[in-house]
């Protein structure tokens, strides 16, 4: 990979310029987009920051999207602009009906990452574009199992999410206009100044574009898996969380009067990686805030269970965590 900078003139930064417009190019490619809209940063959250204050004036958003929505638009509120959290049903799915004329922006998760639950997106963009509201959607979580739906005028994507290991992006619809979060230079079209990087945008670009290329037969056999999985968890006793309708790779419950960090100990200890909750609140000892924001217990929200398949998770892996698990959550059950 390169490692000239994108933005000198000598051999080395050309070099590493044509590796970054060939990523944008592929990344556009893969999102139906111009190579203009493509902004690369250095992650998700930045990506979904970046939209957020990219925008001037009220924001909506849903009590169970990703921490990272939820900082910012408290953040905003700190700073005193208006923004507004609000709430979800019991599957964490949200109501397009809540959203009213005078918001600026409307940010919606293409898909809920602790459960698994699908959003009416398009529904959202509809109602949004009929009050003259733009709409963000965070597609950190989901982008690899189904595709997004047209309308969005600001989408962010996660590297890590999608297979790449670094990066992030944000797609910017053509005649938006956004603040950056950084000042400085003039790269990314104006939106982020700073050093690009390079491998990560190229990691990005290709995992876009992997996953438009095999999402519909990769999902077909995450279903398959995921359903595995969840009718083990039913038979332990647990209670399963997330819409039917829900990222085909998820299966996740709740186990009443137990700690999710015990189980998650048990499982690692044989061998499986599982979660509890958000990854990304992996150090804390809160209960999820999706699971209370679905109405859940504070003894069920912190007894949750999250388990995900990937493109090469295969059928034996799954015999093989179905059996690991009756073993080790019925062993849990007896010695409660």
């Amino acid at each position: 990979m390169a490692a000239g900078n994108p933005s000198s003139p000598h051999t080395e930064g050309r070099v590493a310029l044509a590796a970054l417009d060939r990523a944008r190019d592929m990344a556009a490619a893969a999102l139906g987009a111009q190579r203009t809209e493509i902004t690369f940063t250095s992650s998700g959250t930045e990506a979904v920051n970046l939209a957020l204050f990219g925008i001037a004036g009220p924001v909506l958003t849903w009590a169970a999207e990703h921490q990272s929505v939820l900082g910012a638009v408290r953040r905003m509120q700190v700073l005193g602009r208006k923004g507004t959290i609000a709430p979800v049903d019991t599957q964490a799915r949200v109501d397009p009906d809540v959203i009213q004329r005078g918001t600026a922006l409307v940010s919606i998760g293409l898909a809920n990452n602790e459960v698994g639950t699908m959003q009416p997106v398009a529904d959202v963009i509809e109602r949004a574009h009929d009050v003259g509201a733009l709409v963000h959607i965070d597609a950190c979580a989901g982008p690899r199992w189904t595709a997004i739906p047209e309308g969005g005028d600001l989408v962010s994507f996660s590297g890590h999410k999608l297979g790449a290991g670094r990066g992030g992006a944000l797609f910017v619809r053509d005649g938006v206009r956004i603040e950056p979060l950084l000042f400085g230079g003039p790269q990314e079209w104006g939106r982020r100044a700073g050093h690009q990087d390079v491998a990560a945008a190229v990691a990005v670009a290709t995992a876009l574009s992997v996953s438009a290329r095999e999402r519909d037969r990769r999902a077909q056999a995450a279903h398959a898996q995921s359903q595995v999985l969840r009718e083990t968890l039913e038979d332990l006793g647990a209670a399963l969380t997330g819409a039917d309708e829900r990222l085909p790779n998820f299966a996740t419950c709740t186990f009443a009067g137990r700690r999710g960090e015990d189980l998650l100990l048990a499982l690692d200890l044989a061998g499986l990686a599982a979660s509890s909750g958000s990854a990304c609140a992996s150090g804390s000892l809160d209960p999820s805030h999706v699971l209370l924001a679905m109405g859940l217990s504070l003894e069920h929200a912190l007894g949750s269970l999250r388990l995900t398949t990937g493109y090469a998770t295969t059928a034996e892996e799954i015999t093989r965590v179905d059996a690991l698990l009756r073993s080790v959550l019925t062993r849990a059950r007896t010695h409660a």
